[in-house]
């Protein structure tokens, strides 16, 4: 019996993609499950396409995620959805924050950022649309948006039985735990 998920965490450099990778990989290890990742982020730093792949169960031979093999993909960034949706499984579940990034060639003119992408979505996949943007920035923080994404994965994920709360307390420094901890709970319900 195969019991291994996948997630595929995909965005722009500077979202928090690799910082939720760390949170959810370091939850997993503490609940005993064997957890292989693997990170994508070679432009980032120059708002370029990051992509985490996470593989948790009891037994993980490889962190890589084949074409159609992610269980969930969480998209930090509309367009990166699109970008990334070969490899989330026809029944798979995409949880993706409505929110553009426009890349260079949409800021200079000399192209338009693509319309339809969320309804495209939904045609194909299990779609959580999540407005990460706006709660975060309800709390005052905008760069929490990643920690509401992750409660929205946890809760698609069903992963309910870790405690969440008390990884983020080891791995977020203080001054921003409590913010982070208020986005992780709008993202529960989201």
């Amino acid at each position: 019996m195969n019991d291994v998920k996948s997630i595929i965490l995909v965005g722009v450099g500077g979202q928090g993609a690799i910082l939720v990778s760390r949170i959810l990989t370091h939850g997993l290890v503490q609940a005993g499950y064997d957890v292989k990742m693997s990170e994508v982020h070679g432009m980032a730093q120059r708002g370029g396409s990051v992509s985490v792949q996470v593989r948790f169960g009891s037994k993980v031979h490889s962190p890589i995620i084949g074409r159609g093999g992610a269980d969930i993909m969480v998209a930090f960034e509309k367009m990166e959805a699109v970008r990334y949706c070969e490899y989330l499984r026809p029944d798979g579940i995409a949880v993706i924050n409505d929110y553009e990034i426009l890349p260079m060639t949409v800021a200079s003119g000399s192209a338009e950022y693509p319309e339809g992408t969320l309804d495209e979505m939904k045609k194909n996949f299990t779609t959580v649309i999540v407005d990460a943007a706006s709660m975060a920035r309800d709390l005052g923080n905008p760069r929490c948006m990643n920690i509401v994404l992750f409660g929205a994965m946890v809760n698609a994920l069903g992963l309910s039985e870790i405690d969440w709360v008390a990884v983020m307390r080891e791995i977020l420094p203080s001054r921003i735990l409590e913010v982070n901890l208020k986005a992780f709970d709008l993202g529960l319900k989201a």
